[in-house]
C-alpha cells in the first residue's frame, strides 16, 4: 500500500512551521494512542504512521529532503528500514516522544539545544573549601592573611583550550557535537553519552603537551584574604573565580573560606557579647573595692565592686564587646564576679576568722534565707 503524504497524516499544510507541526502531532498522538483506542484495531497502525510523519517533518534537514523527493528520499540507499536512516515502517516513537519532551523542558533542565555541544565542552571548575582558624583578637580587629591553595589553573601553553598552540577543538565526528548518541532497539531508542568525546561534543585532535588536553594544570596559588572585623565561627567568605580552573576554557569555580575562631584564655564569646569571669577576695566582696579588668582591644577598665557582692554577680561594660560583622556598633562586655575562698591560711588568719565567725551574727542574707526554708521543710515533714 502506498504511503500517505506526511503533511496529510498530521493534518497540516505544506508550508506549516515547526510549532504548527508539533502542535498537530501532539493532538494526533493523543487522539490515536492505542491505550485510548483499544476497540479500534487500526489505531496502533495509525499511531505509528503519525509518529513516522512527525519524525521526518520535525527535522529541518529531513523535511527539506521530503519536500523535494517525497517518500523516495528515505527509501533504498538513502536510508530506511526499522533500525536506521530517517525513519521506518514502525516510526521512531521513542525518539519522537523524547524530542517533544526535550522541546518542552530542554532549556529548563539543560537539554541538548542547538549549541549543546559547545556548552558541554567548556566545563566550570569545581568550588574549593579552605578552613581558616583565627584568634579572637583577629576576629575583633580584622586581619589580612596569606593562604596557599592547592588546585589548578588555566594552562598558559594552550590558553585553556586543551589544544596545542591554543587551537580550537574540532566538532566530534561521532555525535556531531551533541555529546550523546542514540541507538534504536526495536520500538525503543536508548540515548547515552558519546564514547568518543565523553559528552564534551568536541575533540582535541592535537592535545597540548603541557596539560595533556585538559586545558588546566595542577598548581598551588598564594592568595591574600581580607578577614573583616566581627567574623565568628561558621562565617563563610566567598572568593569568586578562585576555585578550580574550568576544563577547556570553562569558567573557574569559587573558593569558600570557612572561619573558626579559637577559644580565648580570658574571654568567652556569645555573638557580639563578651563574658569575663573575674575572681575577687572575700574582703573586697564584703567591703567593696575596685578591680582592673582587660578589654579585647588591649585596654584596661576599672570596675567598682559594691560592698556585699556575691559570686555570680554581673556588671556590664557598654560597647566593650565584639563589633557587628556588617556594622551596627559593638556589643557589651559582661563581668561576672567569682568570690574566692582563701586557702593555705596562717595560724593568725584562722584565729581571726574564728573570731569573726563568733560575732558574725546574721550577716549572710542568702544563708539565712536558705536555712529558714530548710527548718520549715523539716517542720512540715514532722507534721
Amino acid at each position: 500500500m502506498a504511503k500517505r503524504d506526511f503533511y496529510e497524516v498530521l493534518g497540516v499544510a505544506r508550508g506549516a512551521n515547526a510549532d504548527e507541526i508539533k502542535k498537530a502531532y501532539r493532538g494526533k498522538a493523543k487522539e490515536l494512542h492505542p491505550d485510548r483506542n483499544q476497540d479500534n484495531p487500526q489505531a496502533e497502525a495509525q499511531f505509528k504512521e503519525v509518529n513516522e510523519a512527525y519524525d521526518i517533518l520535525k527535522d529541518d534537514t529531513k523535511k527539506a529532503a521530503y519536500d523535494r523527493y517525497g517518500h523516495g528520499a528515505f527509501e533504498g540507499g538513502m536510508g530506511g528500514g526499522s533500525r536506521g536512516g530517517y525513519g521506518g515502517g514502525n516510526g521512531d516513537f521513542a525518539s519522537a516522544f523524547s524530542d517533544v519532551f526535550e522541546d518542552l523542558f530542554g532549556d529548563f533542565m539543560g537539554g541538548r539545544g542547538g549549541s549543546g555541544g559547545g556548552r558541554a565542552r567548556a566545563q566550570r571548575g569545581s568550588d574549593l573549601r579552605y578552613n581558616m582558624r583565627v584568634t579572637l583578637e583577629e576576629a575583633f580587629a580584622g586581619v589580612q592573611k596569606s593562604i596557599t591553595v592547592p588546585g589548578s589553573s588555566a594552562c598558559a601553553s594552550c590558553n585553556g583550550t586543551g589544544a596545542e598552540g591554543g587551537a580550537e577543538p574540532a566538532t566530534c565526528p561521532t555525535c556531531s557535537g551533541m555529546g550523546k548518541v542514540r541507538a534504536q532497539n526495536g520500538f525503543f531508542t536508548v540515548e547515552r553519552t558519546c564514547p568518543t568525546c565523553n559528552g564534551a561534543g568536541q575533540v582535541v585532535k592535537n592535545p597540548c603537551r603541557a596539560c595533556h588536553g585538559a586545558g588546566r594544570i595542577e598548581k598551588d596559588r598564594t592568595l591574600s584574604v581580607n578577614i573583616p572585623a566581627g567574623v565568628e565561627t561558621g562565617t563563610r567568605i566567598r572568593l569568586a573565580g578562585e576555585g578550580e580552573a574550568g576544563l577547556r576554557g570553562g569558567p573557574s569555580g569559587d573558593l569558600y573560606i570557612f572561619i573558626e575562631v579559637r577559644e580565648h584564655a580570658i574571654f568567652q564569646r556569645d555573638g557580639i557579647s563578651l563574658f569575663c569571669r573575674v575572681p575577687v577576695s572575700i574582703t573586697s566582696a564584703a567591703l567593696g573595692g575596685e578591680v582592673e579588668v582587660p578589654t579585647i582591644d588591649g585596654g584596661r577598665s576599672r570596675v567598682k565592686i559594691p560592698s556585699g557582692s556575691q559570686s555570680g554577680r554581673q556588671m556590664r561594660l557598654r560597647a566593650k564587646g565584639m563589633p557587628a560583622l556588617r556594622g551596627g556598633g559593638r556589643g557589651d562586655m559582661v563581668i561576672e564576679l567569682a568570690v574566692e575562698t582563701p586557702v593555705n591560711l596562717t595560724t593568725r588568719q584562722k584565729e581571726l576568722l574564728r573570731e569573726f565567725e563568733k560575732i558574725e551574727a546574721d550577716n549572710n542574707p542568702e544563708g539565712s534565707s536558705f536555712f529558714k526554708k530548710v527548718k520549715s521543710f523539716w517542720d512540715g515533714m514532722k507534721g
